[in-house]
């Protein structure tokens, strides 16, 4: 059985996976870290050193590496609070069940938790939101990418990690970022919310192309970390 904790690292179970699919397995896990809890000033700093290429995801990456070098930790550790917690709830509630059925815990959620057991994955000690958390979702995203999680057994709408990401994140995934970048709060998540509409945007196309027997090329970004 797997922890969710563990989807970012390949290394616990000793998958050897392509060097794209690794990359695409970093851009979910930075996407889940960051929506997950605040930043910290180490990821902070590793998030400076990011380098984007000359496309639109690969310049995404470049300014959030640059508004991470200038950023504050309290101030965004603040921001975070107003947009996902605050008093009472959030701005924003970033979970699939809210986003789909206008309600916590709702059968979207249930759905989820019937394909988690089929990866065999359950909830880390010390999570206590829903699964359906956004951020829950990019890291699943992150081990069926590196290898971590095996998602050959999904059925049910799609086999999969398409059939994933078509029941879990296609739906509302989009809409999401899409309010984070407009949330009153946002500042720093502005730009991380231009990342993540990108990349749902990019791994959509790709998963609608090999659905349609098209090879489902990504034209993911070359990011670099000093």
């Amino acid at each position: 059985m797997h922890r969710i904790e563990d989807a970012t690292d390949p290394a616990s179970t000793g998958a050897i996976t392509p060097d794209h699919e690794m990359l695409r397995a970093q851009h979910w896990s930075a996407l889940g870290r960051l929506l997950v809890a605040a930043p910290d000033a180490a990821t902070l700093a590793a998030l400076a050193g990011v380098e984007g290429d000359d496309t639109p995801l690969g310049r995404a990456w470049g300014a959030l590496g640059a508004r991470a070098a200038t950023a504050d930790p309290a101030a965004i550790a603040h921001e975070f609070f107003e947009l996902f917690v605050g008093v009472g709830r959030g701005e924003l509630l970033p979970y699939a069940s809210f986003y789909l059925t206008g309600f916590l815990n709702e059968r979207p959620l249930a759905e989820l938790r019937r394909d988690l057991g089929a990866l065999g994955v359950e909830r880390a000690a010390g999570r206590h939101d829903p699964e359906d958390h956004i951020a829950t979702l990019c890291e699943v995203m992150a081990g069926i990418a590196s290898g971590g999680f095996d998602a050959s057994g999904l059925g049910c709408g799609g086999a999969g990690e398409a059939g994933f990401f078509a029941r879990h994140l296609e739906p509302w995934a989009a809409q999401f970022f899409d309010d984070l970048s407009r949330a009153p709060s946002a500042d720093f998540y502005r730009a991380v919310a231009e990342v993540g509409a990108l990349w749902i945007a990019i791994e959509t196309r790709a998963f609608a192309l090999a659905r349609a027997g098209a090879p489902a090329t990504r034209a993911v970004a070359g990011a670099v970390v000093h």
